[in-house]
């Protein structure tokens, strides 16, 4: 009988509380969901630019699934450089030399396995073709951790920040500090760009250490600027403060602030670069456009494995000062529910 009352009770508890009962339903099918779009993909496309190459072996690579570009020498490197292009391919006698992109290990070794497995076909065993490796970023001794290193720094600086600032704005409000700032003339956008520069503080300490400590003594791989890597950590962690004190309005307690990580934090995972989302749906990969991380985590690979400047991770950094600005107007106007100034 005390068994049965106390089954009864949790059961009504989690009837009453929608947010729990949603995250058990929802949450699940919603990740699972994403994730069947990413690894039931179609398979991935090698994009190739020939130069020189004999038409026979211009045809066994197409007819193998690669696509082809015949951009001249100038544009082609251009175009690697874009990351439009995965490789350069150019003949001489029976070597062919392949230039590849080189940022994404994995990347790499498909496409060097499908050039030879392609070229190789078919073809008279008296005849053997060798292939002439070349890198335009990294070598063929770039680990797995320094290509994905970048996203993993913006993926922690992202979740602890986001995580430790919903819970203390959210114990500011459950212990009533909150209505009482309120009470004083202090605005509500002087209340917010407080909490930003007061939590900004001990984020550049924590982007400092992170930046610091993955170069340095994880000896990850750090071609470009070390200003440029710690300003886009600071902003991406600037993100996560803004929209963790936006969602923590949201939340009544510290388990419903936790709640949302996979709701929120997930997709980010999924949309950051850490899986490949070439062969998603195109109508599903726009969702990375609406995704702080992958914005932090695309000027952060630049930056450490490609060595770009400003002019190539721009587009990134505002992009991350936009969503802060969103966040904090949001954050200026879910507080009217509090006190309208």
């Amino acid at each position: 009988m005390r068994i049965r009352s106390l089954v009864l009770r949790i059961v009504r508890e989690f009837i009453r509380d929608k947010r729990s009962l949603a995250l058990i339903i929802v949450a699940p099918i919603m990740i699972l969901t994403l994730m069947s779009f990413i690894l039931t993909g179609e398979e991935y496309q090698p994009k190739l630019n020939v130069i020189g190459l004999s038409p026979s072996l211009t045809k066994k690579l197409e007819s193998s699934g690669a696509k082809l570009y015949k951009k001249t020498t100038v544009q082609a490197d251009r175009a690697l450089k874009n990351r439009e292009i995965d490789a350069i391919l150019t003949a001489n006698m029976q070597t062919i030399n392949i230039k590849l992109e080189g940022s994404d290990p994995a990347k790499n070794k498909f496409v060097l396995r499908f050039v030879q497995t392609s070229l190789q076909s078919k073809m008279p065993s008296e005849i053997r073709i060798i292939l002439s490796v070349t890198y335009l970023h990294g070598s063929k001794d770039m680990s797995s951790f320094d290509a994905d290193g970048p996203i993993l720094i913006g993926f922690f600086s992202f979740f602890f920040v986001f995580i430790i600032s919903g819970v203390s704005f959210l114990r500011e409000r459950t212990s009533g500090t909150l209505e009482r700032l309120l009470a004083t003339p202090l605005r509500r956008w002087e209340l917010v760009i407080g909490y930003v520069f007061g939590f900004g503080i001990f984020m550049t300490i924590q982007a400092c250490l992170i930046t610091w400590y993955s170069t340095q003594v994880l000896d990850m791989m750090m071609v470009g600027s070390f200003s440029y890597l710690l300003l886009v950590t600071l902003l991406l962690a600037i993100s996560a403060l803004t929209l963790g004190t936006l969602l923590s309005s949201f939340a009544n307690n510290e388990l419903q602030m936790v709640q949302f990580i996979p709701l929120v934090i997930v997709p980010q995972v999924i949309f950051s670069g850490l899986f490949p989302l070439d062969g998603m749906n195109p109508g599903i990969r726009y969702l990375s456009l609406f995704m702080p991380l992958r914005y932090g985590a695309d000027a952060l690979t630049d930056i450490m494995i490609r060595g770009k400047g400003w002019s190539d991770i721009s587009t990134d950094v505002f992009a991350l000062i936009t969503f802060a600005l969103i966040f904090i107007l949001l954050n200026i106007l879910v507080l009217r529910k509090y006190r309208k100034i």
